[in-house]
């Protein structure tokens, strides 16, 4: 039975290899450098508290956007694992303590992230900016409402919470400051993705 994690439609589909024992390996290696390069961009970051700025979003997006739905997900999952399990892959550490803490719906808003961009790679938008770009906005704004549903559940035990207008304080700490940079990351992605399938993907 063919082992199919990705499609043609995306950057790495474009050269799987042919068979399915190559095709695991190389998927399983993708998997390791994809979650290795999550790591590198949480560590570019703005110690800004309690989210802090990185460019943790403009790495899934472009690797979602490169490797399809499954693999995306799959890359973002074993980075998640990675940190709770105690490894440093996150902004400032790691361990089930941190993803649990306030960054963590943002956390485990990127599967979301992956699973959105992803699923419209491997629809063919890897070849379309507009369409990539769009759905790269929609995929941050579900993660937008994982990192604010997050804070405002946190809010009760936060010092850094405005107790007298909950709402307006997470929206303040998990989206506001993040709009604008995050649009520009995400068009960022969408030109590099996109240009690369130009140039590789549409000569295969």
């Amino acid at each position: 039975m063919a082992v199919t994690l990705t499609t043609p439609n995306t950057l790495l589909g474009a050269f799987q290899p042919k068979g399915n024992v190559a095709k695991l390996a190389t998927n399983a290696a993708i998997v390791l450098i994809g979650t290795m390069l999550i790591t590198a961009a949480a560590k570019v970051n703005v110690p800004v508290w309690p989210v802090p700025v990185t460019l943790q979003s403009f790495a899934i997006a472009a690797l979602a956007a490169a490797f399809g739905m499954r693999i995306g997900v799959a890359t973002v999952a074993a980075y998640l694992i990675e940190g709770a399990m105690g490894l440093p892959v996150f902004a400032t550490g790691g361990g089930m303590a941190y993803l649990l803490g306030p960054t963590g719906g943002f956390l485990i808003g990127f599967l979301a992230q992956a699973a959105i961009i992803g699923y419209a790679a491997d629809r063919g938008a890897s070849g379309r900016p507009l369409a990539l770009f769009g759905a790269m906005l929609v995929a941050t704004a579900v993660l937008y409402a994982f990192g604010f549903a997050w804070l405002v559940m946190m809010a009760g035990q936060a010092a850094w919470v405005d107790q007298t207008n909950v709402l307006a304080s997470a929206f303040a700490k998990a989206v506001q400051p993040f709009l604008v940079w995050d649009t520009l990351k995400m068009a960022l992605a969408a030109l590099t993705v996109t240009g690369l399938w130009s140039f590789f993907g549409a000569k295969r």
